[in-house]
C-alpha cells in the first residue's frame, strides 16, 4: 500500500515540474524574440581583404583585445559604423595580434590607432575615437588638411609591403614562441636557445645560396686575356711609378736650382753692400788725404812766397805758381774702381 501510494505522489511532482518549467519559457520567450542580437556593422580587416580600402572612403580602427584604451572607444566606433550609411563611408577594424603583417604596413607603433582613406590616399587620425568627432572630420572634410601618406609611407607602397612581410614573420615567431612556453611547458631559456641556433642556421643557408647563384651568374675570362689584363695592369703600374719618380725628381731639380739662386742672390746683396761700406770709407778718407796734400802744398809754398818776395814785384807775374788739382779725390776713386774690379774677379772665379 505504501509503494502504491508514493507512486502517484512523485508522477504529480514531476509533473508540476514541468509545466513550471514551461510557464518560464513561455514568459522568456516574447522577451528574447523583441530583443534579437545586434550585427555589427564594423567590418573586420585581414592581409587577404586589406585591399577593399584603396577604393571608396574608410575609416580603419587598429586595436588589440587586451588594451583597455582600445576597449573604451568599442562602443563610439560601432555608433559610428552605424552611421556610416549616412556618412557614405565604410567602417573596419584590424586586430593586431591576429594580423601583425597589417600592422606593420601601416607601421602601427601606438594602440588605437586610426587611418581614414579616400581612393587609396592614406592619413592618420590623431583625434579621439568619440562618435562625434569621428562624425565632423567626415563631414567637415578635415582630412584634407592632414598630410596624407605618400611615397614610401604609403600602405600600398614597396617598402611597407616589404614591413608587411617583417612583422608577419616576428608574429609568427611569437605565436610559435607561446606554444613552446604555454602548450608543450618549454622553459623560456629554451626556446631563445631554439631560435638563436635557427638565426645562424639560416643566415649560413642565405650565405650560401648567394654564393652559389653569383657562381651560377658569374661568368669567368678566358686565360690569355686574364694574362693580357695582368700584364696591362702591371705595365700601368710601372708607368705610373715612373711617372711618380720622375715627378719627384723635378721637383728636387727644382728646389735644387732655387737654393742655388737664392744664394748666389744672397752672396751678390753682401758684394753689393760690401762695396758701399768700401765707397763711403773712401768718400771718408779722401778728404783727409786731399788736406794733407793741401797742408803740404802750402809748406812747399811757404819759401816760394818769401823768394817773390825778395825778388819782387816782377817775379810774380813772370813766375807765378800753378794751381794743383784735385788728385785726392782722383786716387780714392782709382782705389775703389780697383777694389771692385778684385771683387769681381773673385765673384766670378767662385
Amino acid at each position: 500500500m505504501a509503494g502504491g501510494r508514493r507512486g502517484p505522489l512523485l508522477t504529480a511532482l514531476l509533473v508540476a515540474w514541468v509545466a513550471a518549467a514551461a510557464a518560464a519559457e513561455a514568459e522568456a520567450g516574447p522577451e528574447q524574440a523583441a530583443l534579437p542580437q545586434e550585427r555589427s556593422l564594423v567590418r573586420p580587416m585581414t592581409a587577404s581583404n586589406w585591399t577593399l580600402v584603396l577604393e571608396g572612403e574608410w575609416m580603419l580602427k587598429f586595436y588589440a583585445p587586451w588594451c583597455p584604451s582600445c576597449q573604451q572607444t568599442d562602443s563610439e566606433w560601432e555608433t559610428f559604423a552605424k552611421n556610416g550609411e549616412i556618412l557614405q563611408i565604410s567602417v573596419g577594424k584590424v586586430d593586431v595580434i591576429q594580423e601583425p603583417g597589417l600592422s606593420g604596413r601601416f607601421f602601427v607603433t601606438t594602440l588605437p590607432a586610426f587611418f581614414h582613406a579616400k581612393d587609396g590616399i592614406f592619413r592618420r587620425y590623431r583625434g579621439p575615437g568619440v562618435y562625434e568627432d569621428l562624425q565632423n572630420y567626415i563631414l567637415e572634410k578635415k582630412w584634407r588638411s592632414v598630410e596624407p601618406l605618400t611615397g614610401w609611407k604609403s600602405p600600398a607602397s614597396l617598402t611597407m609591403s616589404g614591413m608587411a612581410g617583417l612583422f608577419s614573420i616576428s608574429g609568427k615567431i611569437w605565436h610559435l614562441h607561446n606554444y613552446f612556453t604555454v602548450t608543450l611547458g618549454v622553459p623560456a631559456w629554451c626556446s631563445y636557445v631554439f631560435f638563436i641556433i635557427a638565426t645562424l642556421i639560416f643566415g649560413l643557408f642565405m650565405g650560401l645560396v648567394l654564393v652559389v647563384i653569383s657562381e651560377c651568374f658569374y661568368l669567368p675570362l678566358p686565360r690569355h686575356l686574364s694574362e693580357g689584363s695582368e700584364q696591362n695592369l702591371r705595365s700601368e703600374e710601372a708607368h705610373t711609378t715612373e711617372q711618380l719618380q720622375d715627378a719627384e725628381e723635378e721637383k728636387d731639380d727644382s728646389n735644387e736650382e732655387e737654393n742655388k739662386d737664392s744664394l748666389v742672390d744672397d752672396e751678390e746683396e753682401k758684394e753689393d753692400l760690401g762695396y758701399e761700406e768700401e765707397a763711403e770709407e773712401d768718400e771718408e778718407d779722401s778728404p783727409a788725404a786731399g788736406m794733407d796734400e793741401k797742408r803740404s802744398d802750402a809748406r812747399d809754398q811757404g819759401p816760394l812766397r818769401e823768394v817773390q818776395e825778395d825778388e819782387g814785384p816782377g817775379g810774380t807775374e813772370d813766375n807765378a805758381p800753378e794751381q794743383p788739382g784735385p788728385a785726392g779725390t782722383e786716387a780714392a776713386e782709382d782705389t775703389v774702381r780697383q777694389r771692385r774690379s778684385q771683387h769681381a774677379d773673385k765673384g766670378l772665379s767662385a
